[in-house]
């Protein structure tokens, strides 16, 4: 009998802890739910009106961020044709080396020289294919309604800094104090 008691009340016991667990479950999920409604909230108020591709924010209309676009677009192409042109160079110095117009000996520097100029090329080159890798990133930021915002922060960054760098995605307290990525 006692054994009955016992093994009652242990199943009480348990249907009271899986009650009290369930419970607890749905107050998490319940105040899940309210933080994504809250996220979803600002963000909405953070968007504005989109045209051709472009989302304008609270703090960046639509004439400002397509004239930032069109900055954007434009060093891009720059870049692009610079970092072409370095990369041609870098290729042409290899092939003028091969067909023996350069004197590898003690007399002749010029093979050191190549050297440096290649990797200089290279080195050039790759960082304008990074800066144009920000500068996509920047126009997918502008298109989802992110743009002009610090993406560690979430804060407004000034339009000054973005005038001057339309592809920064930080502002310069970050940068300046060690949070940036470089």
């Amino acid at each position: 009998m006692k054994e009955r008691e016992l093994l009652a009340k242990k199943k009480a016991k348990e249907r009271e802890l899986a009650a009290q667990k369930k419970a607890k479950e749905r107050e998490l999920a319940a105040q899940k739910k309210a933080k994504e409604r809250e996220l979803a909230a600002q963000k909405k108020a953070k968007e504005g009106p989109s045209q051709d591709g472009i989302t304008s924010t609270r703090e960046f209309d639509l004439k400002f961020l397509f004239a930032q676009r069109d900055l954007l677009l434009e060093e891009r192409a720059k870049l692009v044709g610079q970092a072409t042109r370095l990369e041609d160079e870098a290729n042409q110095l290899i092939e003028d080396a091969e067909m023996g117009d350069v004197q590898f000996d003690d007399e002749g520097g010029e093979g050191d020289t190549m050297v440096v100029e290649r990797e200089r090329d290279l080195t050039l080159s790759a960082q304008a294919r990074h800066t144009v890798d920000e500068i996509d990133a920047a126009l997918a930021r502008m298109a989802a309604g992110e743009y002009g915002y610090s993406q560690h922060s979430g804060k407004p960054i000034p339009r000054e800094r973005l005038k001057a760098l339309p592809w920064t995605s930080e502002l310069v307290e970050e940068r300046v104090g060690g949070l940036g990525r470089r």
